[in-house]
């Protein structure tokens, strides 16, 4: 039997704001985050994103490299960033090339279990817990289903 090769979780080369709470255990790297934000436990950040001011975090979400979120935004338990979209029949592995961008406006509420492949989203939209959003929302409003579909505009 041979022996593994262990990585720790933890927190390394990220840029914090002032006030910024969060609640180990986390998986922070390479990241930055915005003044008076909240990150929940069990969150991974990976390198090159950006969160906005006044975002919260909850538990168990992953937002991997190339995303960035908005201000006052809300990123409820469980949610999923994706940048690999499979485009070559598999995954992508290290070659960033192949990776896709997410950028999320402001004041987003995100519900629980939502996945996100690489989209843009606008300000001021809600979309439902569950929902798998597959191409960029434009208009303000609240999004669900698999795919996410406008259900109602503000």
């Amino acid at each position: 039997m041979g022996n593994p090769t262990v990585q720790k979780a933890g927190i390394k080369d990220v840029r914090f704001g002032e006030n910024v709470t969060y609640v180990e255990p986390v998986n922070m790297y390479g990241c930055t985050i915005g003044d008076n934000c909240f990150i929940g436990p069990f969150v991974e950040i990976q390198k090159d994103v950006n969160i906005g001011v006044g975002t919260r975090i909850q538990s168990h979400s992953f937002i991997c490299e190339m995303v960035t979120i908005g201000s006052n935004c809300f990123i409820a338990h469980g949610v999923m960033f994706i940048n690999d979209t499979f485009d070559s029949g598999g995954p992508a592995g290290g070659d960033r090339t192949k990776w896709k961008s997410t950028n999320i406006g402001n004041n987003v509420s995100i519900g629980s279990n939502a996945t996100l492949l690489p989209v843009n989203i606008c300000d001021n939209v809600v979309i439902g817990a569950g929902a798998v959003v597959t191409k960029d929302i434009e208009k303000p409003g609240i999004y669900g289903g698999n795919p996410a579909r406008l259900h109602r505009l503000f």
